[in-house]
């Protein structure tokens, strides 16, 4: 494994910097946190630079780069802007993945361009009251019609659901089945006739909104079903190993952002006469803070590394998720105390990176879960 950036890598990186520079510096971000703007509208400048195209096939269009390619993308997206990441990850990961591993090729053909050009949005649709983690235990249903299923059900803490155009929505095509068996996933226009949206208010992550969807007679055609009928058990664990992979990235890259805004504050206080970077105690903190953070960098790197080799890889997908999420909480608690003060006032960035964390451990199935599926893969 050599996890040296290539030309073409450090360009895309280049990139992003620029493009980041230039739409979404510090004071933007703190502006739309403040206001709570999605920043739909950067998904448009994503496709402009070629930056959604980066996963997928030359054949429809795309520059077909491999997974740790797309990974450093999120990372550098991350270090910039949460949201940043967050935007370009759940249309790569929760729409483009699912189609282009089980979609047909009329959707594939249909969709993915569009995608790729920043014209659609996806949102993601699993999680239920007594569904999340445990992805098998949902019961939204959908019931045959002529043409396709209606769709009856609640769907809640949906990210960026009023905005997206389509909803991929799993749910039970099979009366009475329980468990992985029966599930499906539906491709459903956010305004289908029946869906009916409450917003949910949070502690953090202010630009990416999170939704209670009521589904009430939702109905679709035969074409909307993503994969087979029945097995979209499949389809979910598929999508969630990218989007697993993808949070670490972003854990990553937010992570370090913080850690140099603790850095930097460290060396500019003075304190009893000297920097507070020179006490032992704030250095040794950095230092572990560093150190935490290169882990999951490279832990989730190879993680990055096998999917571009097509190895399977829950195991290490998990394993990525766990290290990056709980390697953010750590940098963002000292983060916070390092920067004191300052870091609490809502005027700094710190307060945000530490409410923003919160998530991580528990977004795209808790780490409890996580650890739970690791131990099944080292055959415990």
């Amino acid at each position: 494994m050599d996890f040296s950036r290539t030309d073409a890598q450090r360009e895309i990186l280049d990139l992003v910097d620029r493009l980041m520079r230039k739409h979404l510096p510090p004071e933007e971000v703190r502006r739309r946190d403040a206001t709570h703007d999605d920043c739909s509208d950067l998904l448009k400048i994503y496709g402009d630079a070629g930056l959604l195209a980066l996963p997928f096939p030359e054949k429809l269009g795309g520059i077909e780069a491999d997974r740790l390619t797309v990974m450093l993308v999120n990372e550098r997206l991350g270090y910039h802007a949460s949201i940043a990441a967050s935007l370009y990850s759940t249309n790569v990961d929760f729409g483009g993945m699912p189609l282009l591993a089980f979609g047909t090729d009329a959707q594939r053909e249909q969709l993915i361009p569009k995608l790729m050009r920043g014209e659609l949005r996806f949102s993601f649709a699993l999680t239920e009251s007594n569904a999340g983690s445990d992805a098998a235990g949902l019961v939204t249903r959908a019931r045959k019609t002529a043409s396709g299923w209606a769709i009856i059900g609640r769907k809640l803490w949906i990210t960026n659901a009023n905005t997206a155009d389509y909803l991929v929505i799993a749910c039970r095509t099979r009366p009475g089945s329980a468990g992985r068996d029966g599930v499906s996933v539906l491709l459903v226009p956010r305004r289908a006739q029946g869906i009916h949206m409450t917003p949910l208010s949070k502690v953090g992550n202010n630009c990416m909104s999170s939704w209670d969807i009521g589904l009430d007679d939702v109905e679709v055609s035969q074409d909307a079903l993503i994969g087979e009928e029945g097995q979209g058990f499949r389809v979910l664990m598929h999508t969630l190993q990218y989007s697993r992979t993808s949070q670490a990235a972003k854990a990553v890259g937010i992570a370090q952002t913080a850690l140099d805004e603790a850095k930097r504050y460290a060396v500019e206080r003075v304190q009893f006469g000297k920097r507070i970077a020179d006490f032992q105690v704030i250095r040794h903190r950095l230092v572990d803070m560093q150190t935490r953070v290169d882990q999951a960098r490279w832990i989730a790197y190879h993680a990055g590394w096998l999917m571009s080799k097509g190895v399977r890889c829950r195991k290490e997908a998990a394993q990525a998720k766990v290290v990056a999420s709980e390697a953010l909480q750590y940098v963002t608690h000292h983060g916070m105390q390092i920067t004191a003060s300052l870091g609490y006032s809502m005027d700094g960035d710190m307060q945000r990176y530490w409410r923003d964390s919160r998530l991580y451990s528990f977004g795209e199935g808790t780490n409890e879960l996580q650890r739970d599926l690791i131990a099944k893969e080292m055959g415990l």
